[in-house]
């Protein structure tokens, strides 16, 4: 089965809105993860604006990289720069994409302009991944004979 693995700095916002449109869009046919370089726990706006598009992540938590995990991965997403710069060195057989998304933790303003930014990079997330997916479909690298 192949497997992917959505990280970013403290796996709290991006990761976690990307593991959780995966699993509802790749469903069983892909073993999905994400974790972060450190923890910083699963921030309940992206729970919010998640559920908003009827995704619960509301039981995802905040985790770790695990090496394994990582270097058994056919496809290991980055999500911030950090996450990018700083992951640890994966085989030539793992593919890796960046997707430069702001930090929606970061947002500042008002609670309505704070929630707007969680739902532009949702959306922007939900985008990319079915993107993905289709690709997936029909892209027979991604996944591992």
């Amino acid at each position: 089965m192949p497997q992917i693995y959505f990280l970013c700095t403290g796996n709290s916002c991006r990761s976690q809105m990307a593991e959780g449109f995966a699993k509802q869009i790749m469903g069983k046919q892909w073993r999905v993860a994400s974790a972060g370089l450190q923890i910083d726990g699963l921030n309940p706006l992206a729970v919010k604006v998640m559920a908003e598009r009827g995704v619960d992540i509301s039981e995802q938590y905040s985790k770790l990289i695990d090496p394994q995990y990582l270097r058994s991965s056919d496809l290991v997403v980055t999500l911030c720069g950090d996450a990018r710069d700083r992951c640890p060195a994966v085989p030539a057989t793992v593919r890796r994409l960046h997707w430069p998304l702001p930090d929606p933790a970061a947002a500042t303003g008002t609670d309505d302009e704070v929630l707007q930014v969680f739902r532009t990079v949702r959306d922007d997330i939900a985008r990319r991944v079915s993107e993905l997916t289709q690709q997936a479909g029909c892209d027979q690298e991604f996944k591992r004979g």
